[in-house]
């Protein structure tokens, strides 16, 4: 089946991105030297749906040098790079994607990855694995299991899983702790910022930020909104999650009152609809808007674009939506992930260690798969203390080792 992309012309500025890539992920680059002689996925097919851009496009060359048959496509309609696409077609792989793919075409990527029969599949939101319940269940039985890398996508497969629904293994990446501390704080708070400030050219320093979530996305956006000297307002749905921003120095209260105050507004939370009619009808003109969820239905779109009265693209990559009361907002990326839709992702040596634990969860899915009897399983201890070792190394620091009268103390054994 041939591949699917916007322009092979392009490959060469993807294949400069990948190799940039390549060079400031150690852990990646280990693990592409390690299955290019062990081959752990000879014979199988991985069916992937992540953001494709230069970090994902590695992740994919590594599994390949592993042996995979890669068949791959993005995981939001505005993070797919055109060139970056191109280099993994020019490199042999299979790809199904574009930049700005309309829902239709979206799917039918969705479709063409999954139709092949994976044996593992990787995935971030969960449209891989929801759509292999629901048009492709005669390949199911082919499945050894699957890697979920997002919150949003670990939130779907629960549900399923509590519905009897999920059919197969799925690894919980995202709460590996080599992800989500790293990642999810680190990584989110970075690309979240570089996207506002590329798209915007605004000055964050003296202005109010709202936070909605705090979450580990949202702690490190909202440490990253103080870093740039921002004034920040957390708005939570947990009391405890809010006791804990308070202690961190910021204020909390509902997005209600929230809305009157904010100069930029970011949803981390997962949820639908947590930026309605009514907090729009609060909002300061010139509000800026952005979601760093995983869907574009934190921000309720569809209900901003029936009450405005006009809309103009003001920028690149925003929308101004002037409504009743003569204000305008602006949103940032139509609402979608707004470090990718606006911005190239969470920086390299963040995603090394996130993909490093995709690669091995998937090692370990061929490898153990058959003994499985859960469906959702988190990432094995050894994967996840392992990658931290491995990155340690990597940045020259060392650290104690337990003497067998210490283990004999904690443990009361020192095996």
């Amino acid at each position: 089946m041939a591949s699917e992309i916007r322009d092979i012309n392009l490959a060469e500025s993807g294949e400069r991105k990948i190799e940039w890539v390549k060079r400031n992920c150690d852990l990646l680059r280990t693990l592409e030297e390690e299955f290019s002689k062990e081959k752990p996925f000879a014979g199988k097919k991985i069916a992937l749906s992540v953001h494709l851009e230069a970090k994902t496009a590695y992740l994919c060359k590594v599994l390949a040098a592993g042996g995979a048959e890669m068949y791959i496509t993005g995981s939001n309609p505005l993070s797919t790079q055109d060139d970056v696409a191109a280099a993994l077609v020019k490199a042999g792989l299979e790809v199904h994607a574009w930049y700005d793919a309309t829902d239709e075409e979206y799917n039918h990527h969705i479709r063409q990855v999954l139709k092949i029969g994976p044996n593992i599949i990787i995935d971030d939101g969960g449209d891989l694995v929801n759509m292999m319940h629901t048009e492709f269940t005669d390949l199911i039985p082919q499945v050894i299991g699957g890697c979920e890398e997002t919150t949003t996508g670990i939130i779907r497969l629960e549900n399923m899983n509590r519905a009897g629904k999920l059919a197969f293994p799925m690894v919980r990446v995202n709460n590996a702790q080599c992800k989500h501390f790293f990642d999810n704080r680190y990584g989110t708070g970075q690309s979240v910022w570089d996207g506002i400030n590329r798209t915007t050219n605004l000055i964050v320093a003296g202005k109010t930020v709202v936070v909605a979530g705090y979450g580990w996305c949202g702690k490190g956006t909202a440490m990253r909104a103080k870093g740039l000297g921002a004034k920040v307002i957390v708005t939570e749905i947990d009391p405890v999650k809010a006791i804990e921003a308070v202690m961190d120095g910021f204020d909390v209260m509902p997005m209600k009152e929230a809305a009157k105050y904010g100069d930029f507004f970011v949803t981390v939370t997962g949820c639908d609809k947590v930026i309605d009619e009514e907090d729009f009808m609060e909002m300061k003109d010139g509000a800026i808007l952005c979601n760093a969820g995983h869907f574009d239905c934190e921000i309720d779109m569809a209900r901003l674009r029936e009450i405005a009265v006009s809309s103009r693209q003001m920028r690149n990559n925003i929308m101004g939506y002037e409504l009743s009361n003569g204000h305008v907002l602006c949103v940032l990326g139509e609402g979608r992930l707004v470090n990718l839709a606006c911005g190239d992702g969470h920086p390299a040596e963040i995603m090394d260690m996130s993909f490093a634990i995709q690669a091995l969860s998937a090692k370990y899915l061929v490898e153990h798969g058959n003994e499985l009897t859960e469906k959702l399983i988190d990432v094995p201890a050894e994967v996840d203390q392992g990658v931290a070792v491995r990155k340690l190394n990597f940045l020259g620091k060392q650290i104690d080792v337990l003497t067998d009268e210490q283990k004999i103390y904690l443990y009361g054994s020192a095996d």
